[in-house]
């Protein structure tokens, strides 16, 4: 219970050293389908978004809520230690459970590497109960104009039998639909196939 209590605290600390250009935005995407990971979770859904930064840190909160009824709330926190590597902690929480469970919570670790239009980045699952346990997950993505390619490969909870192998593969475009001269709204579609699960999914999203 103290670590279920302590670590989201500590996210929140994390950027109480550097706010000279803090700024806290807010938005919601609406996807057809919830998927992460190469897995889904819900159909039509909203996922809000409320973020407090700065040039190094930043802090905030993200939820999916699934006309199905399927419910998801993260906080997470992130460190740029420069330009091309980040530093990341997710608190990963399904409403419907008590919030002060450790059987409710897992926390993440996760390192993001970007240089030119290649990105690789790794999680692993150190503490709570809320998962399978020994959840690792890596994924390697190329870009090129509007378009990224990306392969993930995951355990734990992101395999059937819990063994480290491909469960995402897909492409994503994205682009922006015009409204007027000062305002669009960014569109993306994404085709994924998760060899594991062996499921095909055609979704997209916009963002406000």
């Amino acid at each position: 219970m103290k670590k279920v209590l302590l670590l989201p605290i500590l996210m929140m600390l994390m950027i109480s050293s550097s706010f000279a250009q803090d700024r806290v935005q807010t938005g919601f995407d609406l996807v057809s389908t919830y998927v992460w990971r190469g897995v889904a979770y819900s159909g039509i859904s909203v996922q809000p978004t409320v973020e407090y930064s700065n040039s190094r840190f930043a802090v905030g909160a993200w939820g999916s809520q699934g006309i199905d009824g399927f419910q998801e709330m993260d906080a997470y926190a992130s460190f740029s230690v420069n330009d091309q590597i980040d530093l990341i902690i997710t608190d990963y929480y399904y409403p419907n459970t008590d919030y002060i469970s450790s059987g409710s919570h897992a926390f993440e670790l996760g390192v993001a590497f970007q240089k030119n239009n290649l990105a690789i980045s790794g999680y692993y699952v150190f503490a709570g109960e809320g998962s399978v346990g020994d959840d690792l997950y890596v994924e390697g993505s190329y870009s090129s104009t509007n378009t990224t390619f990306f392969v993930g490969a995951g355990n734990g909870w992101h395999s059937l039998e819990n063994d480290f192998t491909l469960v995402n593969i897909g492409i994503t475009n994205s682009r922006e639909i015009k409204v007027s001269e000062l305002f669009s709204i960014p569109l993306s579609s994404s085709v994924i196939f998760n060899p594991d699960t062996e499921q095909f999914y055609v979704l997209f999203g916009l963002s406000f």
